[in-house]
């Protein structure tokens, strides 16, 4: 029995083909704006490479470019279909193009979807990559004259200023590291060669941030060293007074930028997923009506569409049967019992037992 039999007259045909010429150029607008968001998304994350690990943070925005100029494609090949499906005689130089073009369309509106949901399971990955290359970034600050380090002292300030952050997971992250480079450090000052000494690793390190931690908001002068030391600064209270420097982290700070543009492109996706399907159903129901006009043999009679030909169940069995005989053509049986075909062949004499044979002649 189909499933959503539908009756269609020849003017509803022509009305559903007419509609769906119209959808899928609408369908085209929607795929290149599937690869404008990924192509926004792909930009943003290279923008701020320097402080993410290398991962597969970038399969997102590459499916959506792949699957907005896929779209553009496909819809133009369904808007021609679909305006030549109005004549049966059009029709029939489409008839065996339709189905694999219903299936591919299908596959596609699937990427969609898949796409949509990436965009919503990116985020721990994305948490992971930030949270490595941040730390590398901070690791290697104060390197500004190692080439290829020498740039991430800018980055982290111009980061850190822009996103009104603190190190990867808040200030304290400073504290851990040496983020002065040894250059401007006064060997000759018994505070920096006790301060180094007194380091397992040798390393010098502070209390203090980085000025781009700064909040130029707050109305007292910015407080960037001995932050946890009361008696340093007057009138200061390091466990109840607001800091004034920016106490989330970059990683957190990151995290909610590109999660709010993900679930942006997310909703945006399922959207055009739900409208591709839409289009999808009236292409099939199209399909079908045509399919069966072709068969009635009376193009201005009415016919019936549907989505699937047979129920779920059976249309389910129907293409696991053939997925399960694939390849099996080319299997010889041997099952025992049977007997090789080529084997018991007839004998080709055709029932002359006795046919007489020539000699053939001895040589001279």
């Amino acid at each position: 029995m189909a499933v959503l039999k539908v009756k269609f007259t020849k003017t509803k045909r022509d009305k559903l083909a007419q509609i769906l010429w119209i959808l899928n150029w609408v369908s085209v607008v929607s795929g290149i704006i599937l690869f404008s968001l990924g192509l926004f998304l792909k930009i943003e994350i290279k923008k701020r490479n320097e402080v993410m690990a290398k991962g597969d943070i970038n399969s997102v925005p590459n499916m959506l470019i792949s699957v907005g100029a896929i779209a553009c494609i496909i819809n133009f090949l369904g808007g021609k279909i679909c305006y030549d499906c109005s004549d049966a005689n059009k029709f029939s130089r489409w008839k065996l193009v339709m189905l694999p073009y219903i299936v591919c369309t299908f596959c596609f509106t699937f990427c969609i979807l898949v796409g949509a949901l990436m965009c919503y399971a990116m985020r721990n990955e994305l948490e992971e990559s930030l949270y490595l290359g941040l730390r590398d970034a901070i690791k290697y600050y104060k390197d500004t004259d190692i080439p290829g380090r020498c740039f991430l002292k800018k980055t982290v300030d111009m980061l850190q200023i822009g996103f009104r952050c603190c190190g990867n997971n808040g200030f304290r992250d400073w504290f851990e590291i040496q983020w002065v480079s040894a250059r401007y450090l006064n060997m000759a000052s018994k505070e920096v060669v006790d301060r180094l000494k007194s380091n397992v690793d040798g390393k010098f390190l502070v209390d203090g941030v980085p000025f781009s931690c700064c909040n130029p908001n707050s109305p007292r002068p910015c407080i960037q060293y001995q932050l946890t030391n009361n008696s340093a600064h007057y009138n200061y209270d390091f466990l109840s007074e607001e800091l004034n420097i920016w106490v989330k982290g970059c990683r957190e700070a990151l995290l909610d930028y590109y999660t709010a543009i993900m679930r942006s492109i997310g909703i945006a996706a399922l959207l055009i997923w739900f409208f591709e399907l839409s289009v999808l159903i009236g292409v099939r129901y199209l399909q079908t009506a045509m399919k069966n006009v072709l068969l009635l043999g009376d193009p201005e009679g009415e016919s019936d569409g549907w989505l699937l030909e047979n129920s779920f169940v059976e249309t389910a069995k129907y293409n696991i049967n053939i997925i399960k005989n694939l390849g099996k053509a080319n299997q010889i049986s041997t099952v025992s019992g049977m007997s090789d075909p080529n084997t018991d062949v007839a004998n080709t004499n055709c029932g002359k037992n006795n046919v007489t044979r020539k000699a053939i002649p001895a040589p001279s």
